[in-house]
């Protein structure tokens, strides 16, 4: 850490630090909020002010990459726990909502293997986008979505078995 680089209310945190991870978290907050730029860079402030602040606090227990995709995690599930609740609460009140659906996309969906990845149950999905795509360990992946390693492990094992089958299925070549 460069003199002066650390944050106050979060000592273990440097600046260059965040700045160098920055990129890789934007894409996780970019894939927790459907790969809607408007509210994953709303996401993206918020979990820095709660780092900043240091209402979320570093104890170097993982790695700094590991810690901040956590937070963005856990803002993003209270921010769709509020959103489901409000729309449980409209469709409750007002009928159903028409047109309510939103396909969501995957980084680089011209590329032939995300639309199998797309199909994943959500947690193999995840791991998946972790551990590839954000270059994190299976270990790291597990503490970000909030499952012991075993858990992650078998997560990323039924994925990759899921994905060989469908991509078998498809004729896309495995490479």
């Amino acid at each position: 850490m460069r003199d002066g680089d650390a944050l106050d209310n979060n000592p273990h945190v440097s600046i260059s630090a965040l700045e160098a991870i920055h990129g890789q978290v934007y894409g996780w907050a970019l894939s927790r909020c459907d790969f809607n730029r408007a509210a994953a860079e709303d996401l993206m402030q918020q979990a820095y002010v709660e780092v900043l602040s240091g209402n979320a606090r570093f104890n170097n227990k993982s790695s700094l990459k590991t810690f901040v995709f956590g937070v963005v995690e856990n803002l993003a599930r209270s921010r769709f726990r509020r959103v489901t609740s409000r729309l449980r609460l409209l469709r409750e009140h007002a009928g159903s909502l028409d047109g309510a659906v939103v396909e969501a996309v995957l980084p680089d969906e011209g590329h032939s293997i995300w639309p199998a990845v797309k199909a994943l149950p959500p947690r193999q999905r995840d791991i998946i986008e972790l551990v590839f795509c954000r270059e994190l360990t299976i270990e790291e992946a597990s503490g970000v979505m909030g499952v012991s390693i075993g858990a992650g492990r078998v997560h990323y094992d039924r994925a990759k078995k899921a994905l060989r089958v469908r991509l078998r299925e498809t004729g896309v070549n495995e490479e």
